[in-house]
């Protein structure tokens, strides 16, 4: 698409196109709910990364230069900090979650916006992340893995056909569109969409926007976000649901450069309220493009209405997945038994798991902290849950537990025992393969520790201590080892 239609609404062309043409540089968001930035930075820089932090982005900093990209440094492969485009970094601070809320991410893959969401939520609370596309849901498991939110959960679903009968606090919509906002990505170029999809995506966010209308209590926020240019899926659509829906919309304040929304382009209606939407170009982050509109819901006489509570469809999370079959005794057993393999084989204090739930699916046990959800509200339909938290404990053929490495990594210094420490040549080994000799007093189950961080699961047996790390987590932390060979790093973002 031919950019230069924008000409008239864009501030600054110039700025605008010598911007569009430059690389991106490389900004990651630190999880702030596992370390600090400060601690972040100073590790990045001892390894001889310099590094700036964002004005206006709490826990964002730019990498100015560094001996190899951050996405391979052991900072994030153990989830302590994301790459993601410093334009993407304003949606979750705009939508403004609060710790013990109810949130709905509707197209959430890959989980850039809703991991930041839950950490701004302390991991308190609930935050629903739905997507469509499996292969994008795989990228959203691994994200929220990594990261370690316990507090999310994992659903499968078209948006315009989510679940109704459960009202949520606040809703994020980042809608599909046309993507021009991420031409930084292409030397320049926006994408080549057609007339056909471009027709398409339209009908598809004003109807997804419409659902998220439906999805938000009275009282409760809407944000609308994309990462492209086009009035025509961005202030137009909002214009519309404006038109005939129960909403109004409220200015956004950013607390970074950016832009108004627009209120006339050609032949375009837009309803004069869009100034007060937010337009970010690649020029004022440095970073892609975005656009951002947000939505206050009202109630069913046309009012606003502050912090009106919807309990209604919610309820606790019971021990046991719907449908799994198991008996909620036998799930309670499981845990119990887990907790105490957890105590006697590896030191872990059940202080570890203050706040915390546990639910069982297909004979394993998931760690979570919802303190709530609205499952048994849905009624069946063309959706499916697919994790609440993340599973933390699997039981062999004898019944006995066993953490996974998820859970191992996300209790890291709450091990006190079990543990072998390795060194580089040592861990190299490992992910090779090989096996160890084994430390006399050790036998079983154990917990991998390298640099002082806990890696996760390893086996001491008669042939040896042997890693248990998946082959994809091992072939990516042999890469973080490997310093002299050139890496491309992978896209996370948002």
């Amino acid at each position: 698409m031919d950019l230069s239609r924008y000409r008239s609404i864009v501030p600054d062309w110039p700025r605008f196109v010598e911007a569009s043409s430059r690389e991106e540089p490389t900004v990651f968001r630190v999880r702030t709910g596992r370390i600090s930035p400060d601690d972040v930075a100073d590790r990045l820089r001892e390894q001889g990364y310099r590094i700036h932090p964002l004005d206006g982005m709490p826990g964002f900093f730019q990498v100015d230069e560094g001996p190899r990209p951050v996405s391979f440094t052991l900072e994030h492969w153990l989830g302590l900090i994301y790459v993601q485009q410093a334009s993407t970094g304003v949606a979750a601070p705009a939508l403004g979650p609060r710790p013990g809320e109810r949130v709905l991410d509707l197209c959430a893959a890959p989980g850039g916006k809703t991991t930041h969401a839950a950490d701004l939520m302390e991991d308190r609370g609930c935050l629903v992340a739905a997507d469509v596309n499996e292969a994008r849901i795989r990228g959203l498991l691994g994200n929220v893995y990594r990261l370690g939110h316990p507090g999310v959960l994992v659903v499968s679903a078209d948006g315009r056909d989510f679940p109704e009968g459960a009202l949520f606090d606040r809703v994020l919509l980042d809608a599909p569109c046309s993507g021009e906002g991420t031409l930084r990505r292409r030397g320049g170029t926006p994408p080549n969409q057609s007339a056909s999809f471009l027709r398409y995506v339209t009908r598809a966010q004003a109807a997804l926007l419409r659902k998220a209308v439906r999805l938000t209590r009275p009282g409760g926020t809407i944000l609308y976000v994309t990462c492209t240019f086009a009035p025509e899926e961005n202030e137009a659509v909002v214009s519309g649901v404006l038109a005939d829906e129960p909403v109004e919309l409220e200015p956004v304040a950013l607390p970074v450069p950016h832009a108004p929304g627009v209120t006339a382009f050609g032949d375009l209606r837009i309803d004069p309220r869009l100034e007060g939407a937010a337009r970010i170009y690649p020029y004022h982050l440095d970073s892609g493009g975005l656009f951002l509109a947000r939505l206050r819901r009202l109630d069913d006489g046309g009012e606003a209405v502050e912090g009106e509570d919807s309990t209604a469809a919610w309820s606790r999370v019971p021990p046991v997945f719907p449908g799994d079959g198991m008996e909620a005794g036998e799930a309670e057993g499981l845990v119990a038994r887990g907790v105490d393999a957890l105590h006697d084989h590896f030191g872990v204090s059940a202080d570890a798991f203050a706040g915390m739930g546990w639910i069982a699916r297909g004979g394993r046990l998931w760690l979570h902290a919802l303190s709530e959800w609205p499952m048994e509200a849905w009624a069946s339909g063309p959706w499916r849950a697919i994790s609440a938290g993340f599973r933390a404990l699997e039981f062999d053929t004898r019944g006995r537990p066993r953490p996974t490495n998820d859970l191992l990594q996300w209790l890291g210094r709450a091990v006190g025992r079990g543990v072998v420490d390795l060194d580089t040549a040592d861990l190299q080994a490992l992910l090779r393969g090989d096996a160890l000799a084994r430390p006399e007093e050790l036998y079983g189950l154990l917990a991998l520790r390298w640099s002082g961080a806990v890696l996760g699961r390893g086996v001491a047996t008669a042939a040896g201590v042997k890693s248990e790390i998946p082959k994809a987590r091992g072939k990516d932390l042999r890469a973080v080892l490997d310093r002299e060979t050139p890496v491309t790093p992978p896209l996370e973002d948002d």
